[in-house]
């Protein structure tokens, strides 16, 4: 009997040991494309052998940003956008104002002045209200083929454009980019736990990109062709639901344009974004993200999720079963190491790239934090019913 229930607690980890070898391979996959091209890092002097690649004087990129409230933020990120090394005019801004009750329009108006670069602030009409509004009221006056998203709270590198114009310029056919994002904050417990957890979802997503089998992206840094939006129908069939603007805009492009999905795997075009600053604002935000996995189409999120559920609630249950039936230690032990083991060895890259290898030590109190963490906020996103910026959303 013992050796059946231990056998059967090994399943889940062993299944989910087997996706980690599956991911890590998918995350060398995205290294190894960008580290085998000369002049990745500086696409101004990249070979022109690219129907990318077009004069100087064109506009490539549209950077959209929605904003509501973010005075304090915004003076930050237009200047790491001033600062950007590629041409100020390759590339121009639009900020749209979700109906901002502080001084973020007075802010944007005087930026444009200020900086050097095209800002331009696209207002909200009254009965429009939310991310997925503001972005796509930003888009209608953009004027790029591409369009890039990041959020106003967000710390850009000078090379963050640059970094987009040189993977574009080796896949010229691309219609879809997620970019990295790496949590910032106090170099405390609950700091690198947040951050722990958030490069794991970055590194999964960026390798299943890889894979062509896309689950996860973040809204705070990616980049997607004009004319693939329209092809999909941009947000029309999911304009009702707050959150979504990024995956299911990965999923739809994915599914009309295969292989034409990528992750960009350079530390030049990381976005910093800052951790939430409390447990509650934690799970607001987390709530508010699983708000959306029911109404995903693409079956691949549905069972890496659940997969990834199952082997944390595994691995509870079993030390949970130990400590009545003794004989359950050795195999409920194994278990955590096939766990613990392939987190290790999936992250320990993924944690290179953002440059806090240190994180590591974080795994085990992660882990036993994580499946009363998983199962609350995934029930509370099914339910539904979050607050964002003030507002309530359900």
């Amino acid at each position: 009997m013992i050796v059946a229930v231990g056998m059967g607690l090994l399943v889940l980890p062993l299944l989910y040991a087997g996706l980690m070898v599956w991911l890590r391979a998918g995350w060398a996959e995205n290294a190894a494309a960008l580290e085998g091209q000369s002049g990745i890092r500086n696409p101004e002097s990249s070979p022109v052998n690219s129907s990318f690649l077009i004069p100087d004087s064109s506009l490539i990129f549209s950077v959209l940003i929605a904003a509501r409230n973010e005075a304090e933020n915004l003076p930050q990120l237009l200047r790491d956008l001033a600062a950007q090394t590629l041409p100020t005019a390759r590339f121009e801004v639009l900020i749209a104002d979700d109906h901002s009750t502080d001084a973020t329009a007075a802010l944007v108006a005087a930026a444009a002045e200020e900086t050097g670069i095209a800002v331009r602030l696209i207002g909200l009409p009254k009965m429009q209200t939310g991310k997925k509004a503001a972005l796509q009221a930003a888009l209608q006056a953009a004027r790029a083929p591409w369009l890039v998203c990041t959020d106003a709270d967000c710390r850009l590198s000078p090379g963050w454009l640059a970094a987009y114009a040189a993977l574009l310029a080796l896949r010229p056919q691309a219609n879809f980019i997620s970019g990295p994002v790496l949590l910032t904050g106090p170099n405390t417990f609950f700091t690198t736990l947040m951050g722990l957890e958030f490069a794991g979802l970055v590194g999964v997503g960026a390798a299943c990109l890889a894979r062509q089998q896309p689950t996860m992206c973040n809204g705070a840094n990616l980049a997607y062709r004009r004319a693939a939006f329209e092809a999909v129908g941009g947000y029309t069939d999911n304009a009702h639901l707050a959150s979504g603007d990024d995956e299911f805009l990965l999923h739809k492009i994915h599914a009309a344009f295969p292989s034409t999905t990528h992750f960009l795997a350079d530390a030049a075009a990381i976005a910093r974004t800052a951790a939430p600053p409390t447990l509650r604002a934690l799970l607001r935000q987390r709530v508010r993200w699983a708000s959306k996995w029911r109404h995903y189409h693409s079956a691949a999120p549905r069972r890496l999720a659940l997969l990834v559920l199952g082997a944390n609630v595994a691995l509870a249950a079993g030390t949970t079963a130990a400590t009545c039936w003794p004989g359950l230690w050795l195999w409920v032990a194994a278990a955590w190491v096939l766990k613990l083991g392939a987190d290790a060895w999936f992250l320990g890259p993924v944690l290179r790239f953002f440059g806090q290898r240190k994180w590591l030590w974080g795994l085990l109190p992660l882990q036993l934090l994580y499946a009363p963490y998983a199962l609350a906020v995934g029930a509370a996103g099914w339910r539904g019913g979050y607050e964002w910026k003030g507002r309530a959303v359900r």
